[in-house]
């Protein structure tokens, strides 16, 4: 047995455990092939910095499951990995050679992608001692990343297989474009913002010279790109002047007005221009007329030459050239200021421009169909909160075409070929043999689409032989925040089912967003973020798992608050003192823990053993539910309660008496109690569970291959509980008058207890050691028939009545306004119970053992309030 400290440290406890448990192969799964197996593979964390809390949530969950899953005697995999976050590195990689004064352009390709390596390694290692930091059981032997040697084999194997299947294709569409980063976007990777814009009300004057309509538009600077002037279908407004020609202002250019049906007659004048290369409805209108599409900007959001004199400005510089000249020239009729929602790039912040493009195409309908009934089968993904799934169904009946390449260079580069020739395009997993004469496509693929292929990918997928893939796929739990379902779950559903023909996660569990004390989202600008490895050097590792699990529900957001993480510290120190008071009591040479003999129990020992029970049991139930908030509530209650307030006061008694085998089962006992919590807590905490462990006697190397408790039949025992529970009832009662009269522990006072029940004597009688040392009473009397004094402090609880003859000590008038106080409270109680059993919704539809339950609550508080009001009499006899 090892000395420990009189003060919890965490930093001590932390200091080098993470190294042993590394040395000694504990992350490795177990081998054993009778056993289940049970996987996580961690959401892969971008290389593009540090983690934030967000990832210390997502990992103290994964890692808790793991290690409880272990100690089940489950075969476990937690395998990690780093995604390259293809858009979101090369802009970080691009944004600090600008500081040194470097362009990727001047240094090429190869030079620049060597560049990003260097980063990735970089922040690999950070990212990796945090994860050692977090004491995350990681099987380091199968890291993986999104551009590794595997993963990339697999991305090219799914990329030809999808494009060979008609799947995916390569067309000009409208799409988003990010002119900072000069790379197109899905519709995901933009966020919608309200900015301030204005409709400018422009002439487009009629070639004949018969006048002019009137446009109205939010991007003026689009006009150059004009290929008609729309109206609805049968607008009675515009009949006639369909099929008439219109002289784009300030360019010269002849455009004709049609019909189309995309026109809203209601909206606006009802007259609407047509720019097919910079809007993705007006491309559609183009195909339906056979319009040009003209493109007029360039990749960096400059105007081209097709913008005439406006060429190279920036789009916004142009906008207000334009606008001028436009007023100049007297085709401008007025701007009208509004407030608008416009598309901003996810990574850089600027305005997306939706941009004629040629690009490639995930075709998605089939795909989200494969998925759509997936989900109506026994094979289904499940949803924790199940409420998600829903979010999961409608982004698929709702979906549109995947756009997956990238103008970067930092990612995975799509193997198609052009021939230098003859144009032919070839697509295949390796390069063509007569390769100087093909050109591969510059771009590079969306980061997602190679993190989609993540849980069976990372196994060893395409080869299906492959033993971790046969033994790990599918994976068991997935756990991210509900932010990400349209970016990456979704994906890894449908490329899973498709690819593997199975489901490649049983169950999704989805936290919230952690938000700063106020309630807002942590983010770089508000300044409001916390650095999860400063948490842990100020609170310890097991303290911040702690306050990330107990302090929330699934799908809910929760607040970052430094005074739970004060209170996680204080209940880790609560375990500590516990666990050295029973360690310094055990004999030198005691035994680990072993199953205690029940039939020596005495009442404080049935009682805390049925307590035991009834926490392993549900705690295991909690956490197979993914319910950790709930399971801590649990352990705390049992553990600062329970065991440390109740039963290691209670075993003082024998601990400090001179009954050697009473003491000596007593110390069975405690060692029994803590080797379980130390169990029961180790998937949260384990550091400090390991550390208290390993400082009494044990068996085995460490406490992560010991067996999770289970409950024992023969610890099972309802009467102790309710006989306990009325012992500790009157403890507290006695206690309570003591503070309230100020009469200290040391003194001894007159106790009368009037018993509900002459039945419930026994409890006092057969623990009458406890009642000694708990109450210290000067004379004490228990019975059915006491005669209430005159003046007397008073405690009603359930099944009995207290006095505490206080004649000197307390005034008979404030005595009587508690009492008031209390016949209200009890009142009001009974009123809120009767309205309850009242409702004939709740008595027809709530389980019988709730009702039930309701009915004895109703009954103990009309038992307490007759107790008191009998009292208020006497009391008001007395004066």
């Amino acid at each position: 047995m090892t000395d420990l400290a009189p003060k919890y440290n965490p930093n001590e406890v932390e200091k080098g455990r993470y190294q042993e448990w590394l040395d000694e192969d504990l992350f490795k799964p177990s081998g054993d092939k009778k056993a289940h197996p049970y996987s996580i593979v961690i959401p892969p964390p971008n290389v593009t910095g540090k983690l934030h809390l967000g990832h210390a949530w997502d990992t103290a969950i994964q890692d808790t499951l793991i290690r409880f899953k272990l100690m089940e005697g489950y075969d476990t995999l937690y395998l990690p990995g780093m995604d390259h976050a293809g858009i979101a590195t090369q802009a970080k990689v691009e944004a600090k050679l600008r500081k040194q004064g470097k362009d990727r352009h001047q240094m090429g390709r190869e030079a620049f992608v060597k560049q990003v390596w260097d980063w990735k390694d970089e922040y690999a290692n950070i990212i990796k001692g945090q994860w050692a930091k977090m004491g995350l059981s990681l099987d380091y032997s199968r890291e993986r990343f999104t551009l590794d040697k595997g993963l990339s084999k697999a991305v090219r194997k799914v990329f030809v297989q999808l494009y060979n299947e008609g799947l995916i294709y390569r067309g000009e569409y409208i799409i988003n474009w990010d002119p900072e980063l000069q790379t197109a976007l899905s519709d995901i990777e933009v966020i919608h913002k309200d900015d301030k814009g204005a409709f400018y009300h422009i002439k487009y004057p009629f070639v004949d010279g018969s006048g002019f309509v009137e446009i109205a538009t939010t991007r003026p600077e689009t006009m150059f790109g004009d290929t008609a002037v729309a109206v609805a279908p049968g607008d009675e407004r515009y009949k006639d002047i369909v099929g008439k020609e219109l002289v784009l202002p300030l360019v010269g250019r002849h455009i004709p007005i049609i019909e189309d049906q995309h026109v809203d007659p209601e909206f606006g004048t009802g007259l609407v221009k047509i720019t097919p290369a910079h809007d993705p409805n007006d491309f559609q209108v183009g195909n339906r007329h056979n319009l040009e599409r003209i493109n007029v900007m360039n990749d960096d959001g400059t105007m081209n030459e097709e913008a005439g004199k406006y060429a190279g400005m920036d789009r916004f510089e142009a906008r207000e050239a334009l606008v001028k000249d436009l007023k100049k020239e007297g085709y401008l009729i007025k701007v009208e200021p509004i407030v608008h929602s416009v598309g901003h790039s996810e990574r850089s912040g600027v305005q997306v421009e939706p941009r004629l493009s040629k690009q490639w195409f995930v075709k998605m309908k089939p795909l989200a169909e494969e998925v759509l009934k997936n989900q109506k089968t026994d094979g289904k993904v499940n949803f924790v909160p199940e409420r998600f799934e829903g979010t999961l169904n409608h982004w698929m009946e709702d979906v549109h075409d995947w756009v997956i390449s990238r103008q970067l260079w930092w990612g995975h580069r799509i193997p198609a070929w052009y021939n230098k020739k003859t144009g032919e395009t070839y697509v295949g997993e390796e390069a063509p043999k007569d390769i100087e004469n093909w050109e591969q496509d510059p771009d590079v693929l969306d980061t997602w689409f190679s993190s989609a292929l993540w849980p069976f990918s990372t196994l060893g997928w395409p080869d299906t032989d492959n033993p971790d893939f046969k033994r790990y796929f599918p994976t068991n739990t997935l756990v991210t925040g509900y932010d990400i379902i349209f970016f990456w779950v979704s994906r890894m559903i449908f490329q899973g089912l498709h690819f593997t023909k199975k489901r490649p996660f049983k169950d999704v569990v989805l936290h919230g967003l952690m938000r700063d004390e106020q309630g807002r989202k942590m983010s770089k600008s508000l300044g409001n973020g916390v650095d999860p490895m400063d948490v842990v050097d100020k609170y310890g590792a097991d303290a911040l798992r702690w306050f990330l699990l107990n302090g929330t529900a699934p799908g809910q957001d929760t607040r970052y608050d430094p005074k739970k993480l004060a209170a996680a510290w204080n209940f880790i120190n609560k375990i500590w003192n516990a666990s050295r008071f029973v360690i310094m009591n055990l004999p030198e040479d005691a035994k680990p823990a072993h199953m205690p003999d029940t039939t020596k129990f005495d009442l404080a020992d049935s009682w805390i053993f049925d307590r035991l029970n009834h926490t392993v049991s549900e705690v295991t139930r909690l956490f197979d539910e993914y319910k950790f908030g709930e399971a801590g509530r649990e352990l705390y209650n049992f553990i600062w309660n329970d065991f440390c307030d109740w039963y290691i006061e209670i075993s003082k008694v024998a601990l400090n008496g001179d009954d050697e085998e009473l003491k000596a089962r007593k110390q069975e006992n405690l060692i029994w109690i803590l080797d379980q919590i130390l169990r029961l807590m180790h998937p949260i905490m384990p550091f400090v569970t390991e550390k208290l462990w390993l400082s009494m006697p044990h068996e085995g190397k460490s406490i992560m291959t010991a067996k999770y408790p289970e409950t024992h039949a023969e610890f099972e025992n309802k009467q102790a509980d309710n006989d306990m529970a009325f012992l500790i009832e009157v403890i507290k009662a006695v206690r309570n008058i003591r503070m309230e009269v100020n009469a200290p522990m040391s003194s001894q006072i007159d106790i009368m207890i009037q018993l509900d029940d002459e039945a419930n004597k026994h409890i006092l009688d057969d623990n009458a050691e406890y009642v000694e040392n708990f109450l210290h009473p000067k004379n004490l009397q228990v019975a059915a028939d006491i005669e209430a004094p005159k003046l007397a402090k008073t405690a009603v609880i359930p099944g009995a009545q207290i006095f505490v003859p206080l004649t000197e000590l307390v005034n008979v008038d404030d005595e009587l306004k508690k009492m008031e106080k209390e016949e209200k409270r009890l009142e009001e109680e009974v009123q809120r119970a009767e309205k309850k059993l009242a409702n004939q919704g709740f008595v027809a539809h709530a389980p019988e053992a709730v009702v039930n339950k309701e009915k004895e609550k109703k009954a103990d508080y009309e038992s307490q309030l007759a107790g008191v009001r009998e009292r208020m009499k006497e009391l008001k006899e007395s004066k």
